[in-house]
């Protein structure tokens, strides 16, 4: 079979399930599964369109199809792509093309859990795709950060520096708490945090940033136990030993941000996504709408 002699940029090549998935949607709509015709050139006489390549079974295949699969086994090849090359690009065009009229001849496009899946983001994506990629005015904008104030605020941050102490074993919690106390009272006395934690901690698992972060990101750093304590701390605050799974932390509040409101200015690539997230999802919720009003849906009296 060709599939199996084709380079290998041109099997793997990126997006491969997602155009098949692609072909299902356009093949189901345009009954791809009529009547035979030639692969290559006209059937019954007639000619194919300037910018298709081959036809098969009455689906074409399209000429800017081709000549990205070409563009792609070129970049993978120092000598160029000759005609052998070529046609074995169109062949295996012709033959995926083939497989995808099978598989919907077999049903799979119903029946396999992840054709479905597949498709269905296919035709979600389709759906929401204007919606994503357009620039919205700078007064849909203003409007939509004035019926929906939450995009122009920015979260509280902190920015936390700890002293951490292993305690990997049952062995190690007594010396672990020992040191983690020490480091609490030399903090609270006034020493300089770098000697402390040089003097009591242990490296850092994930180095903690010396940056206002936001909770969410913290916690990534600390974990939710740590991450309570130090949102219960006031700047300049240090905390008791607060154990968590990989050890003791002493924990200290360098600098709070609390919620604060933005200028559009300021926060405009957040709004812009949240303003296109938005209006896709509007657009997906009108395409079912539609889908439903022309669809026949029975929905049984009593659910199991």
């Amino acid at each position: 079979m060709v599939l199996a002699h084709l380079p290998a940029a041109m099997s793997s090549r990126p997006g491969g399930s997602r155009r098949a998935t692609v072909l299902l949607v356009l093949g189901a709509a345009a009954g791809i599964l009529a009547a035979a015709a030639g692969l290559v050139g006209g059937a019954g006489g007639r000619s194919l369109p300037p910018d298709a390549v081959a036809r098969v079974n009455g689906q074409l295949i399209g000429a800017e199809e081709y000549q990205r699969v070409l563009a792609g086994l070129a970049s993978d090849r120092r000598d160029g792509v000759d005609a052998e090359a070529r046609r074995q690009v169109l062949d295996r065009l012709i033959d995926e093309e083939l497989l995808v009229e099978r598989g919907l001849e077999l049903g799979l496009a119903r029946r396999d859990a992840r054709v479905r899946k597949d498709l269905t983001a296919a035709v979600i994506d389709s759906v929401v795709a204007e919606s994503a990629d357009r620039e919205p005015s700078e007064t849909e904008l203003e409007a939509f950060s004035a019926e929906r104030p939450d995009v122009l605020r920015r979260l509280g941050r902190l920015r936390v520096r700890q002293i951490w102490c292993r305690a990997a074993t049952a062995a190690d919690e007594p010396a672990a708490l020992a040191r983690a106390r020490r480091a609490a009272d030399r903090l609270r006395h006034g020493d300089a945090f770098a000697a402390v934690r040089d003097a009591a901690g242990d490296p850092e698992l994930a180095p903690l940033p010396d940056a206002l972060l936001p909770p969410a990101k913290l916690l990534d750093y600390l974990g939710p136990t740590a991450l309570r304590a130090a949102l219960a701390l006031e700047p300049g605050a240090v905390s008791d030993p607060v154990r968590s799974r990989t050890g003791y932390h002493v924990l200290q509040v360098v600098e709070r941000r609390e919620n604060a409101d933005v200028p559009l200015d300021e926060t405009r690539p957040e709004v812009v996504a949240e303003f296109r997230r938005r209006s896709g999802e509007r657009a997906l919720r009108t395409y079912l709408e539609q889908l439903r009003r022309r669809g026949q849906i029975e929905v049984a009296a009593s659910l199991p």
